[in-house]
């Protein structure tokens, strides 16, 4: 079974309050995108050994050499221990950066979970591929059903929004930066927004940029001046709307007409794509 798990932006995000639990609410809007990794899962007949019952092949960009560290295979164990079916044969092509704020190791996971649910027919709901699922990351449960939503808490509830940016070109600048999330979080200062984003969302995306903000912005920009480069630079290319994804450190540009300068981001990871 082959699988392309995507990634996903975030359309704004406020850090709305600190939690009793030591994280935050935050509101955001999640959008999938055409970036994708490369999953396959098979059945195998081979059986490793007692402790090890799959064989993981990862290949791509930015590979861990720790399997037991994947989440792909804390999505096989999760399932596995309420489950019985055989050992499984998984091939990974990285193609999303990691540490980007684009949700590529939540939505391998996600995606882990519902091939292991049609492949061994365990007939789980997508309610409850989402319990599984939140277990291994607060974004994680939003790549099984990957539409656009508005989401709340600390990344993890859910409502539908109204959202399409068919006709828009996407342009994804990653530059060779980590941003830590725990520091991220660390320099934002709760707050509640002036204008709700959901009713944001649904304003010309020509007026985002007054309107919808990304709170993690300001800190990062301050410790990495290349990611507020990169967004100077898209709106210098004529994005009709620019931000940061998440806490980084990729940044996005949507664009009526893909632009002709994207040469001065070749030395970055690059992405272009039309919705």
């Amino acid at each position: 079974m082959q699988l392309f798990p995507n990634a996903k932006i975030n359309i704004g995000l406020n850090v709305v309050g600190e939690r009793p639990d030591g994280y935050h609410n935050i509101e955001t809007v999640y959008y999938p995108i055409g970036l994708k990794d490369e999953l396959y899962v098979a059945k195998s007949d081979i059986v490793y050994s007692r402790k090890v019952d799959y064989n993981l092949d990862v290949f791509g960009i930015e590979v861990t050499d720790d399997p037991e560290k994947n989440l792909v295979i804390k999505a096989l164990h999760m399932l596995q221990k309420e489950y019985e079916f055989p050992s499984v044969n998984i091939q990974l092509r990285k193609n999303i950066p990691s540490g980007a704020g684009l949700g590529g190791g939540s939505s391998d996971a996600a995606f882990m979970l519902k091939a292991l649910n049609e492949l061994f027919a365990l007939h789980l709901t997508d309610e409850k591929l989402e319990k599984y699922a939140v277990k291994l990351g607060a974004d994680c449960p939003y790549f099984i059903k990957n539409k656009p939503v508005f989401a709340t808490g600390i990344g993890n509830e859910f409502s539908p929004v109204d959202l399409t940016l068919t006709g828009y070109h996407f342009v994804l600048v990653k530059p060779d930066v980590h941003v830590s999330t725990l520091e991220a979080y660390a320099a934002v200062t709760s707050h509640k927004p002036l204008k709700n984003l959901v009713e944001s969302v649904k304003e010309p995306v020509e007026k985002w940029k007054d309107t919808i903000y990304n709170d993690f912005e300001s800190a990062v920009f301050k410790k990495h001046p290349v990611i507020r480069e990169i967004k100077e630079a898209l709106y210098g290319q004529g994005a009709v709307y620019a931000s940061m994804s998440g806490s980084g450190s990729s940044v996005y540009g949507l664009f009526k007409d893909i632009p002709d300068g994207l040469k001065m981001f070749d030395k970055y990871f690059t992405f272009v794509d039309s919705f």
